[in-house]
């Protein structure tokens, strides 16, 4: 790999966070302020129209999502889109909706590009659909563990659950789909994915349909359903899957005993 002397341009690269209005950063909308380049990926017109009043320079990145068009290409066109900016000497600002290194691929090829060729970059944390999850779920990860999975990724790789661990799956509503359907997605490889979980789960145990509130005034939508019945279930793409333990861990009696520790702990 080659590397470039540190140059005028530079990226930070900030989240909106899910609610935009509330979840927005103080820091984040700092640098939007003062950037001389913003480029934006967001999903809703309030967080849109926030972006623009902060920074008239604000260029959207939506433009790069086509109708058939392969998620991957779709990438790394926004990752050039932003390195040409860094490249033209700009304090460039990428923001994206949620947390910024939580499944946004452009963010992360960015920033690592950046740095190869000798620009400061950086990332700034948001507030993800995991958080929002864990909060209107109730779901405290340290009592059980958490395993996390993209979906399609889970089916696609011989991945092991712990069913004493609480399981996360993202986007289930899109599973096996490389290219942009603006018109939404069949779900096809859910009933793989009810296959798959069947190793792990009975068909009666219970699992959430998850879907963070975007705008104020809102509440999440949460759908509880039996394994057996998720195939049946419409999804939208940006729905996650929440998977409660099914029974509590096993405990290590030597290992409680070395720590010194009652087996309840």
């Amino acid at each position: 790999m080659q590397y470039y002397p540190m140059k005028t341009g530079s990226l930070i690269v900030v989240g909106t966070g899910i609610r935009s209005t509330g979840q927005f950063t103080v820091e984040s909308i700092a640098w939007v302020k003062c950037a001389e380049k913003v480029l934006y990926l967001v999903l809703d017109p309030i967080a849109e129209s926030a972006i623009q009043q902060l920074n008239p320079c604000a260029e959207s990145l939506q433009k790069y999502y086509v109708d058939g068009k392969p998620r991957l290409e779709t990438y790394k066109d926004m990752t050039d889109r932003i390195m040409e900016s860094v490249r033209d000497g700009n304090q460039t600002c990428a923001v994206f909706y949620g947390h910024p290194g939580v499944f946004v691929r452009p963010s992360h090829a960015a920033i690592r590009q950046a740095r190869s060729e000798g620009y400061q970059a950086r990332m700034l944390p948001g507030i993800s659909a995991e958080d929002c999850l864990f909060a209107d779920l109730g779901v405290d990860p340290a009592d059980s563990g958490c395993q996390l999975y993209e979906a399609t990724n889970f089916l696609m790789n011989c991945r092991r659950l712990d069913p004493s661990s609480s399981v996360v799956l993202w986007q289930v509503g899109v599973i096996g789909h490389s290219k942009y359907q603006e018109a939404g997605y069949a779900n096809v490889g859910l009933p793989l994915l009810v296959e798959k979980l069947s190793a792990y789960y009975p068909q009666e145990h219970p699992v959430f349909l998850y879907e963070a509130a975007v705008f104020p005034g809102c509440e999440p939508i949460i759908r509880q359903v039996m394994l057996g019945q998720l195939a049946q279930i419409a999804l939208v793409p940006i729905e996650t899957l929440y998977i409660p333990p099914l029974e509590p861990a096993l405990p290590d009696h030597d290992m409680h005993a070395r720590l010194g520790l009652p087996v309840n702990v």
